[in-house]
């Protein structure tokens, strides 16, 4: 009983700390103020030391679900570097059939169509010729705009990851997979639009086609 009347939180001495002591942060684990920043999510215990608590995986963790990493992290505030460095990052599932070109729609009109509007010309309902609440026309992803047609996959995919310009981060709506997905569907618009305009009007029945010039006979030898 006089043991007992103490209460000890440490031992004295660990035969073996690296078995008793994690050396990565855990959640609870006490952390010195040495080390401690100005965090809301670390609570006081003392005036030495404050308890690790923020309810959030380890930075770079990977859901089970999740089959696809994205490995560039969001550019900080005034930088482009991890931005073109996206341009790099190859699309992991090119091409789909028409099933999943069918479901990469629905996830694009339920999460992108609102403003980059169903035909993906940039004119959704948020913006609706500028008449609608939002001012700044979105972009349009169409085969009519080049910037889009020409930007890489990895680059598209790290804007729909962390937003870019007036665009938030859609990270928190579509999986990595879904992500993919939808630009698959981007691009397929995209190559339709293309092909269309490459083809050539059809001749009118009845309509003669220009007959070409003839050589000049009195052209110098």
């Amino acid at each position: 009983m006089a043991a007992c009347n103490s209460v000890q939180r440490e031992p004295n001495r660990v035969y073996m700390p690296d078995m008793a002591y994690s050396r990565a942060y855990e959640t609870y684990a006490q952390r010195d103020t040495a080390s401690f920043t100005t965090d809301p999510n670390e609570w006081a215990t003392d005036g030495k030391k404050k308890i690790f608590y923020n309810n959030m995986p380890v930075a770079g963790a990977v859901s089970q679900e999740q089959d696809f990493v994205f490995h560039i992290p969001k550019d900080k505030a005034g930088d482009s570097v991890n931005y073109v460095a996206s341009k790099q990052v190859v699309n992991p599932m090119p091409g789909a059939d028409s099933v999943k070109l069918k479901e990469a729609e629905r996830l694009y009109l339920i999460n992108c169509g609102i403003c980059h509007g169903v035909a993906l010309d940039g004119n959704g309902p948020l913006y609706k010729d500028g008449t609608g609440p939002y001012p700044a026309a979105p972009a349009n992803l169409s085969g009519a705009n080049k910037l889009y047609v020409n930007m890489p996959d990895g680059q598209m995919f790290y804007s729909i990851t962390y937003g870019k310009n007036l665009m938030g981060s859609y990270a928190g709506q579509v999986t990595p997979h879904q992500r993919w997905m939808i630009i698959n569907y981007i691009r397929s618009v995209q190559a339709k639009a293309t092909k269309a305009s490459a083809t050539p009007a059809p001749v009118a029945a009845g309509a003669t086609m220009a007959a070409p010039a003839a050589k000049d006979s009195a052209a110098k030898k």
